[in-house]
């Protein structure tokens, strides 16, 4: 690790129950999550949080139902964090769903996961009730949002006010050992199937304790990204709680430029394309006033006065501070490498976008950028419980990123063979392709199945051209793909566009040719298609390639 970084100091912790007792003692009376209800906006404190927990959790244990697996699908809520810690707090395990899943994958990772308890928001009720019959593990059905019991389906509300007056002390007896599977995480991926990635205990405090040292949050955040994956719950929802900082939830996607002026967050966890949408309108409405060159003027005056000491960023760029609220300070950013011009443009305007890199099967944080050593072209420094190295790396030192750590996942629910096929002797084969730099800081490259292979032997990384096109103004959405020969060998290289206005392929191509000359010829572009419609995403907002 390089020398030039201070680790932060972060309260050790050792089990998820330890987490919530030392929130307990330390900060009852703070609030921990600020939401919306109707118009209305309420919160909870630790200690109403954690008293809730328990309720829920006394519910469960006087049904019998204390050391058992549950799911839950539903859009972001208080409520999907009340199931999500009642059971990471029992001697069960928690199965977040995807919530876009098809409804026959619902039902089959119900089964497969064997979960006996089921949350779940309204609106998938129907598909419970119709395939009854189908589903063999589940004895307990919870609606988020439902208002009354009806049979077998419960409301969680009902079962809360039940809980309250109940003994806890069933519930508050669970024990974990660290090696016990807490999270059962089905990967959407971007193609094939599913896979459960196992999760102990041991993982997820891992991640929360040694992650916060190399990547600080503050007081406030505000919650985007979708609960069922853990850069958001683990990295975002168990990072926030052991900080003891106040999350506030964010109810769409398309309100979060007025939650964020409506919370005022100093921190952010969000996707690469959700800080493309932010760059784009910034810096498009700029140049529609006109300011785009008094703008420039502003960030090379504001860079010199920051070299000798001098921060005038919040001032001198107050109005756009204004559109996230006027105290944002960081976004972290992952998913996906960050084109190094919108890490810029938020550096010039002081807010710190720091990016990093995960993967589920790692719970899921590998590394990330420290506010004090940021460089936006890369993901970071490693967590300091990890170890890394690159496999069979080529000539520029490329090649597959390994990691060894406590933070590596138990294996693919059962699926010894696919698990013996990623970790060899200690070492998760993480299937993304990267090298280290000097610094000891990571640069990802993509992914190995998204790999091109030419016929003249040349390695293409369709992420990294996509990065260039992405610079151009028009292009909203862009997959470079081979093109085949009439055996099937990839001769060359296409780029498939949605743009957010009509132009023609010629037009496009002449634009395309400019933003890649930096390129090696190998990897320029000899073809383009224009799509009518957006490419299909998962909900982590990634496009789904086609193989």
């Amino acid at each position: 690790m390089s020398p030039k970084i201070n680790l932060y100091e972060v309260s050790p912790v050792i089990s998820i129950a330890d987490m919530m007792e030392q929130a307990l003692r330390e900060v009852p009376d703070k609030i921990a999550y600020k939401y919306k209800t109707g118009e209305e906006i309420k919160s909870l404190t630790f200690k109403e949080f954690e008293e809730t927990v328990f309720s829920l959790g006394a519910y469960l244990a006087a049904s019998g139902l204390e050391n058992s697996r549950a799911a839950c699908i539903g859009n972001n809520s208080i409520n999907w964090i009340i199931a999500f810690f009642t059971s990471l707090r029992s001697g069960g395990s928690f199965v977040p769903l995807d919530r876009q899943l098809p409804e026959k994958d619902i039902i089959h990772l119900l089964n497969d996961s064997e979960s006996e308890i089921v949350f779940y928001e309204e609106k998938y009720e129907e598909i419970f009730r119709n395939h009854r019959d189908e589903l063999k593990f589940a004895k307990l059905f919870i609606g988020l949002d439902r208002k009354e019991n009806d049979g077998e389906f419960v409301s969680l509300n009902v079962a809360l006010n039940e809980g309250r007056n109940l003994d806890k002390s069933k519930y508050l007896a669970c024990k974990n050992e660290p090696d016990d599977m807490k999270l059962l995480v089905y990967t959407s991926g971007t193609t094939g199937n599913s896979k459960g990635v196992m999760l102990s205990q041991k993982n997820i405090i891992s991640c929360v304790y040694y992650g916060l040292q190399i990547s600080t949050i503050y007081s406030t955040g505000l919650s985007v990204l979708p609960y069922s994956h853990t850069y958001e719950s683990v990295a975002d929802l168990m990072v926030s709680f052991h900080h003891h900082s106040c999350l506030c939830i964010n109810d769409s996607l398309k309100n979060i430029a007025n939650n964020l002026k409506l919370y005022k967050p100093d921190y952010v966890y969000i996707v690469p394309a959700i800080a493309e949408i932010l760059y784009t309108r910034i810096t498009r409405e700029i140049d529609k006033k006109g300011m785009t060159k008094k703008f420039n003027m502003l960030v090379k005056v504001s860079n010199a006065m920051r070299k000798v000491g001098i921060d005038l960023r919040k001032k001198l760029f107050a109005s756009i501070h204004e559109n996230f609220g006027g105290n944002l300070r960081k976004i972290v950013c992952g998913g996906a490498p960050i084109r190094p011009e919108v890490g810029d443009f938020f550096e010039n305007i002081g807010i710190s976008l720091v990016n990093g890199y995960g993967i589920t099967e790692c719970s899921p944080l590998v590394c990330c950028n420290h506010d004090d050593f940021n460089d936006v072209r890369t993901v970071g420094i490693r967590i300091p419980c990890l170890e890394w190295r690159i496999d069979s790396p080529n000539e520029e030192g490329i090649g597959e990123i390994c990691v060894k750590s406590p933070t590596v996942m138990l294996g693919y629910y059962k699926q010894p063979d696919l698990t013996a096929q990623v970790i060899k002797d200690g070492w998760f084969y993480t299937g993304d392709y990267g090298k280290i730099n000097e610094n000891d800081m990571l640069v990802i490259c993509g992914r190995k199945k998204n790999i091109i292979v030419l016929n003249n032997g040349k390695n293409i990384y369709p992420e990294e051209i996509e990065g260039y096109i992405q610079g151009i103004d028009s292009v909203a959405e862009v997959v470079v793909s081979g093109i085949k020969d009439k055996v099937g060998n990839e001769s060359g290289l296409k780029a498939e566009l949605f743009l957010n206005e009509p132009k023609e392929e010629k037009e496009m191509m002449v634009e395309i040719r400019e933003a890649c000359k930096e390129l090696p010829t190998y990897k320029q572009i000899s073809a383009v298609v224009i799509r009518d419609i957006p490419f299909l995403k998962t909900t982590s907002n990634k496009i789904k390639r086609s193989y």
